[in-house]
């Protein structure tokens, strides 16, 4: 639609229209450019005060620079990462084990008298008196 509205201007007009786009797209691409390094430090900013404590035992008393701040945002996830990984290799343990003691204690549920005990009581019940 817009194609046959150029095709339809004279060739003066058409020129004037895309001047007008053209220093329009030059004002606007340094405003969009701001913005996005805006949200980058304020992103980075947001980081450091998140990560406060853990800046402090890496660089005391020095001023951190943007790499700085990714450099141990991106160590200090990577050792979570880790303690999340042991964690869960505990948890599965206690869980395997858990399961294997609550298969033992279904086992004993259903045989609650071992071979020996059984063996002793059929033996005992052929002494016992039977008054049939």
């Amino acid at each position: 639609m817009r194609a046959c509205v150029l095709l339809r201007l004279t060739s003066s007009s058409q020129m004037m229209i895309l001047m007008i786009l053209f220093f329009f797209l030059q004002l606007t691409k340094p405003l969009v450019e701001k913005l996005r390094r805006e949200r980058i430090n304020t992103c980075i900013e947001q980081l450091k005060s998140l990560l406060g404590p853990e800046f402090l035992k890496q660089q005391p008393d020095s001023k951190l620079e943007k790499a700085d701040i990714l450099e141990v945002t991106v160590c200090f996830l990577t050792q979570l990462q880790q303690q999340n990984q042991q964690q869960r290799n505990l948890l599965n343990s206690f869980s395997k084990l858990q399961t294997a003691s609550d298969e033992k204690l279904r086992e004993d549920d259903l045989f609650p008298l071992t071979s020996t005990v059984q063996t002793s009581i059929m033996k005992d019940n052929s002494a016992l008196w039977r008054p049939w």
